[in-house]
């Protein structure tokens, strides 16, 4: 059954937006310093390049870039000081960071555990934006991204998680997690140039 736009459209001013399709950018403001976080490391720098690409796409066409990130030590929601953590000078993160900081128009959601729509407000975010299709970028593709595309798919959203622009803890579970999210939630797993954005739209 489709999602219907939530029926008070001002959400106090805080969602000016309307539109059927949102990206969610997952875990990608992180100092990345968590154990077997390697494979990660070499990848963010083309990864984040990739991201950006696609973000930048997105808001040229109004589509809204909503960042959902874990909320590191005591609980502040604070997004200025969750970014300025993954980008001191010993953040094996900083690269990615550096080029996927949020731009003053994109929604920032911190959550406290794997899931972002766990006790955070993204369920009523996308409720009142009317979303009905999420493209789903970020880390990890086996964990996070995929918990993100499991809970979306269970609110009849529909799906696309561009191949190139989630990674992976390794190659291998990052291949079954796009293959299980591309047969069990009809996710399109395809690489992010090929999504016809304005099409979606």
């Amino acid at each position: 059954m489709p999602r219907e736009r939530a029926s008070n459209q001002s959400l106090d001013g805080n969602a000016p937006d309307v539109c059927k399709v949102a990206l969610l950018i997952v875990d990608v403001l992180t100092d990345l310093d968590f154990s077997g976080s390697g494979n990660l490391v070499g990848q963010s720098a083309a990864l984040a390049r990739n991201i950006a690409r696609l973000a930048r796409k997105c808001r040229g066409l109004d589509i809204p870039v909503i960042y959902v990130n874990d909320n590191h030590g005591r609980w502040r929601s604070d997004s200025p000081s969750v970014i300025r953590t993954a980008l001191r000078g010993s953040s094996a993160g900083r690269a990615m960071v550096k080029i996927l900081r949020p731009r003053r128009q994109d929604y920032i959601v911190l959550k406290p555990k794997h899931s972002p729509f766990y006790a955070t407000p993204l369920d009523t975010l996308l409720q009142y934006l009317g979303t009905q299709i999420v493209i789903i970028c970020g880390i990890a593709t086996e964990s996070c991204v995929l918990l993100a595309a499991t809970e979306a798919h269970v609110r009849d959203l529909k799906l696309i998680v561009p191949s190139d622009c989630v990674g992976g803890v390794n190659p291998e579970s990052h291949r079954r997690a796009l293959e299980l999210m591309r047969c069990n939630f009809e996710a399109a797993t395809k690489e992010w140039k090929s999504i016809n954005l304005a099409a979606l739209l």
